[in-house]
């Protein structure tokens, strides 16, 4: 018997949140965070929208998380994010002190792994959940933006 809200479930709800962003004209990348198997934020790509370098997914959802608790840090809380995040959101994760981070795909040149980025020590990380859907939503807006330059 498959648990209706596994990570593929919320996976899925993040990639809701980038396919969004990806209609939006925003770099596709989407954000939930879970608490007892619930969504207590929402988030995607907002930099072009907002013209906020610091708009990432993850950010925001950091933000709406925060104001959802009443309190900055997000313990016993799992972020779902499509792509694996980046060195400014790790840091954010890391001071949000966040349980749980799950993400689709790596991002090979500016992801926290590649940039030697460290998370918050209690923090558990899983990667690759539904990671070609991701990456292939991201591949798709950027051969999309050069066919159009």
């Amino acid at each position: 018997m498959i648990q209706p809200f596994d990570d593929t479930y919320f996976m899925k709800r993040a990639l809701q949140e980038a396919e969004a962003a990806y209609d939006k004209g925003e770099v596709p990348i989407g954000a939930v965070i879970v608490a007892n198997n619930q969504i207590i934020a929402r988030a995607h790509n907002l930099t072009q929208t907002l013209t906020d370098v610091t708009a990432h997914a993850e950010m925001q959802a950091i933000t709406a998380a925060a104001n959802f608790l009443g309190g900055k840090y997000l313990q016993k809380c799992t972020l779902y994010v499509t792509i694996e995040p980046c060195q400014m959101c790790a840091g954010a994760l890391f001071w949000s002190q966040i349980s749980t981070i799950v993400y689709g795909a790596r991002d090979q040149q500016r992801g926290y792994i590649t940039m030697g980025t460290k998370l918050h020590p209690k923090t558990k990380i899983k990667g690759g959940v539904l990671a070609q859907e991701a990456s292939s939503l991201l591949n798709r807006f950027f051969v999309e933006k050069r066919n159009l330059n």
